[in-house]
């Protein structure tokens, strides 16, 4: 059909010519931006793919850079800290150098307590200038937050990592359903002699009532058991006494009946107060009654009465406690007891005036006191007198208290910290093994109790405190290795859970390691008492993952290193300063045991800084950047122009455009044809 009206053929042509026009468009605007989505018209589902992958982009890059600007942090607190420990160990080589007392002079130590409070200045200097961007990282302003401190039985705790969550709180509740034990052995009673008052006693008194020319002399001497008469005519005195302490025999010698009439023999009469002078002229002799001289006449020995000891003391306890003890009798104006514990003397004062009765000393004796309590009682014999004049001998209590060794011994000791032997004889008391014992608890790790036994105890608490007792020999008739209840223990490590955990137990201390909980506590020897706290903030927290949830946030708690903070069970790093407690001069060992410890927390805090700048941070900066490397090619898969396939577009759009608008001029001619046939 031939029309003019309507050129079919020119509008088929208009719009496939438009339809390449467009698509050259399309390719040159994609070969243009080098993208294949410019609107939301080229790939409504493309669009938004894209833009999410952009967004995850985005969040990435920035976290990214969260991650570098955290190790930067962690790196910049690690240097410091590094500083701090080479100051740290220069005061701990200080103190071990001060512990040489015996080669130091006054002035090196204190030279040497200069250059530790200058390194305790130098690290309170570095905990309150160590800042990154004006943010202080070791003054404590990075620590969490806690309750703890009203926890009584809580004596130490680091909260390295806590994840607060939208609450912005954390609840931590410990229960502990063993407490840690430390290692223990012990002999028992019967493995000394058997407890009893330590006791020592004047020698046995006798008394006597000789008669000497019609006068009567009392007699009471120490020792005295019975009384010869030896009627010397030949005696160039008119009496005389002699003491056998060996036999216990007083002998008198004098002319006593008078009679003169054989040659050779002493015209004297007896005097009886010569005799009685003679009788007290004799160490422990006390003689009284004469009033006169006496007549001749013959003389017949007195029977003797043994009446026990002047004075027996008794320990008012039952023990070794009173073994060995000294009791010493002195000249003084009235009569008085002391005791000197240290020294284990007691001292008798005995009234100079004039012989005193045995039970005027006993009252003195039983008047001392130890902690308020009657340390001696004393028997008395009311027929004795004492006079110090005469002298009296010191007394020992011996080991009449019971509580020693039956034979030799030797045994070998080990702990925790090492091992020692010991050789004690028999009689040594329980007492004296402890002291011994406890002399060297800082090379074993073992101390020893004697009030119920020997009991033998490790200073530390854990499964790693031991007690182990080895003997060596011990001698014929000893009881010691038989009494022990075993030779060889451990303890026991706490057992706990928190917020229903189970936690590491390392003898009191006890750690939880979670997604959302990293902490470790220490409490007090032996505590089982349940506690709960909460954290309540604080920590640098760092953003780590591209969206903003706890999840992929961690915080960290960085305490302060100040020397008022750092320290542990044995005391705090200030005290190490001039006039502090632990000052060389004070307690060198204290200060080695608290300078230990610090180095230990400072050692631990940079270990726990570079594992999580390492492991956490690191690890994330290789994650996170493969992440966005995979999500930058999925988005440019999806939006980016394939510039191979849009030239090839781009030509075929062209042909086209330029063929269509060919063959539009072809259509546009169509009716000029119809004048042909009006023609």
């Amino acid at each position: 059909m031939t029309r003019i009206n309507t050129n079919v053929s020119s509008l088929v042509a208009q719009n496939r010519l438009q339809s390449s026009n467009s698509d050259l468009q399309t390719s040159l605007t994609r070969l243009s931006t080098g993208l294949r989505i410019n609107s939301g018209s080229d790939d409504p589902a493309g669009l938004l793919a894209s833009e999410a992958l952009r967004s995850e982009i985005t969040g990435l890059t920035k976290s990214i850079s969260n991650t570098q600007r955290a190790s930067q942090i962690i790196s910049t607190a690690d240097s410091a800290l590094g500083q701090v420990s080479n100051l740290l160990n220069d005061v701990r080589g200080l103190v071990v150098e001060a512990a040489n007392s015996g080669a130091l002079s006054n002035e090196e130590i204190a030279a040497n307590q200069l250059q530790i409070d200058s390194s305790l200045e130098a690290i309170n200097r570095i905990a309150q200038t160590t800042t990154f961007q004006g943010r202080k990282l070791l003054d404590g302003s990075q620590d969490f937050v806690s309750t703890a401190n009203s926890v009584s039985s809580l004596s130490d705790i680091s909260i390295d990592q806590a994840n607060l969550g939208t609450t912005g709180q954390i609840d931590v509740e410990v229960v502990i359903n063993s407490a840690a034990t430390q290692a223990s052995a012990t002999a028992s009673d019967s493995g000394f002699t058997t407890a009893a008052n330590a006791t020592a006693s004047t020698p046995d008194v006798g008394t006597a009532a000789q008669n000497i020319g019609g006068e009567t002399i009392d007699i009471t001497g120490e020792g005295l058991t019975s009384i010869v008469i030896d009627n010397d005519k030949t005696a160039s005195g008119a009496g005389s006494a002699s003491f056998d302490a060996d036999t216990g025999v007083l002998t008198i010698s004098g002319n006593f009946d008078g009679d003169s009439a054989n040659p050779g023999e002493v015209d004297a009469d007896v005097d009886a107060d010569v005799v009685q002078a003679a009788i007290n002229s004799l160490e422990g002799f006390v003689a009284t009654g004469s009033t006169g001289a006496g007549t001749p006449a013959a003389a017949t020995a007195a029977t003797v009465d043994t009446n026990g000891a002047a004075l027996q003391i008794d320990a008012a306890s039952l023990g070794s406690d009173f073994n060995n003890v000294s009791i010493n009798f002195v000249s003084g104006a009235a009569n008085e007891a002391s005791y000197d514990e240290e020294q284990k003397v007691l001292t008798v004062t005995v009234d100079s005036s004039a012989p005193q009765d045995a039970s005027a000393l006993a009252t003195a004796i039983e008047a001392v006191q130890i902690d308020g309590e009657q340390a001696f009682n004393v028997t008395a014999n009311a027929d004795a007198q004492v006079d110090i004049t005469d002298g009296i001998d010191s007394l020992d209590t011996g080991n009449t208290g019971g509580e020693v060794l039956n034979a030799d011994l030797v045994f070998q000791l080990n702990g925790e910290n090492g091992a020692e032997t010991f050789n004690f004889g028999a009689g040594t008391s329980k007492d004296q093994i402890a002291a011994a014992i406890n002399l060297v608890s800082d090379s074993t790790g073992v101390e020893a109790d004697a009030t119920n036994g020997l009991e033998f105890t490790s200073t530390t608490y854990g499964s790693d405190a031991l007690v182990n007792i080895d003997v060596i020999s011990e001698g014929d008739g000893g009881t010691f290795e038989a009494s022990l209840d075993n030779v060889r223990s451990t303890g026991a490590d706490i057992v706990a859970t928190v917020n229903g955990v189970t936690a590491n137990g390392n003898g009191n201390s006890l750690s939880i390691n979670t997604s959302s909980l990293d902490l470790s506590l220490t409490v007090d020897d032996g505590s089982s008492t349940n506690f709960s706290f909460s954290i309540t903030g604080g920590g640098a927290t760092f953003q780590l993952g591209p969206d903003v949830t706890s999840t992929q946030q961690a915080s960290l708690g960085i305490g302060s290193v100040s020397t008022g903070k750092l320290g542990g069970a044995s005391g705090r790093l200030y005290e190490l300063g001039s006039g502090q407690s632990k000052s060389l001069t004070n307690d060198v060992e204290g200060a080695a045991k608290v300078i230990d410890e610090v180095i230990g927390k400072v050692v631990g805090l940079r270990g726990r800084l570079g594992s999580f700048q390492s492991t956490t941070l690191e690890s994330n900066l290789v994650s996170l950047n493969e992440t966005k490397a995979n999500l930058q090619e999925a988005e440019s898969s999806i939006r980016d122009a394939d510039f191979a396939q849009e030239s090839a577009n781009l030509t075929r759009a062209q042909i086209l455009v330029q063929s269509g608008t060919n063959v539009l001029s072809l259509a546009n001619q169509n009716p000029r044809n119809v004048l042909s046939l009006l023609g």
